[in-house]
């Protein structure tokens, strides 16, 4: 029986750990954020997809525990986005009392805040081997499918969330669109965006088809 599969039980604890300690962080991070309207949009989606999740778990179709990691780890970066609204986050200041008053965007010559950047680009790197890993279980991928899916995929991922940006900045107009548009200014914000995600698609998928194949090897 599976519920008494020794690596069941421990997949099982490893999700509920990560579970908990996210809800924890959600939470926290949601009491009093910056612009509450903004925290509510930025988490639409993590609540949905939290709830496939978790009904994906229950109806034994778990995913592995890297990609839950994985998950867990852009939630996170998402969550400290969503509190202070993505273009506020004050990674300046946390820099500048960890170096004794430097500037971090100075010294890499950044001229807005870049968070939002980052978190494109791991969503291109975190995600990436997260939605190989259910495509590859879904449908059988063979060959250059194994690539061109996977990457397709995210690709046109990067373009949707744009066009969702935009979307609801138009509908809600203001500060709020403003906000969670989060452009500052640069008016080609969405492409850059685009490409970091791309960027880190292509960084990570190379990084799981070795995996893969390490335990392919292995198991043989």
């Amino acid at each position: 029986m599976a519920d008494h599969d020794p690596a069941h039980a421990t997949g099982a604890r490893h999700r509920l750990i990560l579970l908990a300690i996210f809800a924890a962080v959600f939470v926290m991070l949601g009491i009093a954020p910056v612009s509450r309207a903004d925290w509510l949009l930025e988490n639409a989606l993590v609540v949905a997809a939290l709830a496939w999740l978790i009904r994906d778990a229950r109806h034994g179709r778990p995913l592995s525990r890297a990609a839950y990691t994985l998950l867990f780890a852009f939630g996170l970066f998402h969550e400290l986005g969503a509190h202070y609204t993505y273009s506020e986050v004050p990674y300046e200041a946390w820099f500048g009392a960890l170096s004794g008053g430097r500037s971090l965007d100075a010294l890499l010559g950044f001229e807005r805040n870049q968070y939002d950047r980052l978190v494109h680009f791991l969503y291109g790197l975190l995600i990436t081997p997260v939605a190989a890993e259910v495509l590859v279980e879904r449908v059988p991928l063979r060959g250059a499918w194994r690539i061109v899916l996977p990457a397709t995929f995210m690709f046109s991922h990067a373009l949707i969330y744009e066009l969702i940006e935009w979307g609801a900045a138009s509908a809600f107009g203001g500060e709020l669109g403003e906000a969670y548009l989060g452009t500052q200014g640069d008016v080609w914000d969405a492409q850059k965006d685009m490409a970091l995600a791309v960027l880190g698609t292509l960084i990570a998928l190379p990084v799981w088809l070795w995996r893969g194949r390490r335990r392919s090897g292995g198991a043989h």
